[in-house]
């Protein structure tokens, strides 16, 4: 066998132990702000039927029955005009999307972090019993394993980037900018939570445009009144 072969032959094998989770079939579409139930922070129109972020903290999610596949195209436009620790004291500028947002205390976040290190990582938020942010603040986090990942650019002033996410029962895939980034279970328990998707920032001024997976005959039409105890 070839040197060339061999090479091919190792590569092949070692990708194998590397599973990636199936891909979504679902179809997506667009997510408009009254689709949006806004719980902290603010959301403005912006330009090209996109959405703007100015504050330093964002929370929101769709107000409809959604899979756990979304997408989003941003813009990153810098710092917020003042910086907000997060609730642990840390000091975050990042952006990304919910999946499975049973309530404020539960819920799968895949995030985008931009400062102080550019990197993907997927948190698992569990406070069983709780469901409001005044039960459970910011505890309950678990940072997910990957069994893959990869690394992502570093976050300019004014670059677009996309990131996409797909859930397969219990696989889920990350894909940043085109590439896989992210591949790994999010377990059982998470598995399990029932809620819709949605889109969270600190520190970061964007534009960003989402879609999201619907049921047939669903998209573009909202739910019930947002729900008073989902702040987060």
């Amino acid at each position: 066998m070839t040197n060339s072969c061999v090479c091919a032959f190792l590569l092949v094998l070692g990708l194998s132990s590397f599973p990636l989770a199936q891909a979504s079939s679902r179809e997506l579409a667009p997510v408009s702000r009254d689709m949006l139930c806004v719980t902290e922070g603010q959301l403005s129109a912006a330009s090209q039927n996109q959405l703007a972020v100015n504050v330093p903290k964002m929370r929101a999610y769709v107000n409809a029955e959604t899979a756990a596949d979304a997408a989003v195209r941003f813009t990153y436009l810098g710092a917020t005009a003042k910086d907000i620790p997060l609730g642990s004291g840390e000091m975050r500028r990042q952006f990304g999307l919910k999946l499975l947002a049973q309530d404020a205390c539960n819920l799968i976040y895949v995030m985008w972090r931009f400062e102080p290190e550019s990197k993907v990582v997927v948190s698992f938020k569990s406070n069983s019993g709780q469901h409001t942010s005044a039960e459970c603040g910011n505890r309950g986090y678990t940072n997910i394993k990957a069994r893959h990942s990869s690394k992502v650019p570093a976050m300019a002033t004014g670059s677009t980037h996309t990131l996409e996410a797909s859930l397969h029962e219990q696989d889920l895939q990350v894909v940043a900018d085109g590439m896989v980034v992210w591949v790994g279970s999010i377990g059982l328990e998470a598995s399990q939570l029932r809620g819709p998707i949605g889109v969270r920032s600190d520190n970061a001024r964007l534009n960003f445009a989402l879609e999201a997976s619907f049921p047939s005959g669903h998209a573009g039409k909202s739910g019930p009144a947002c729900r008073d105890d989902a702040g987060e």
